[in-house]
């Protein structure tokens, strides 16, 4: 997964789950393990940007939730 979030103070990894969004979105992008850096994801699919903001903003988190809000087109 790309543009994530780190809420935990030591940096480590947590869970990553997406919600909505493309039927189709890869499982692979679904639900992970990582260090964030963003509220706001962008992930790359077919022709364009699939976005998700998070959804509990906490800095007590160990499930980092995004709920997806909309898709853009790549500019050609």
């Amino acid at each position: 997964m790309s543009d994530h979030i780190s809420y935990v103070s030591d940096g480590s990894p947590i869970e990553v789950v997406l919600e909505g969004g493309p039927e189709d979105l890869p499982r692979a992008f679904r639900t992970g393990r990582s260090t964030l850096t963003s509220k706001k994801l962008k992930i790359q699919h077919r022709n364009g940007y699939e976005h998700f903001e998070l959804v509990n903003d906490s800095t007590d988190i160990t499930t980092a939730i995004f709920r997806w809000t909309m898709r853009t087109k790549i500019a050609e």
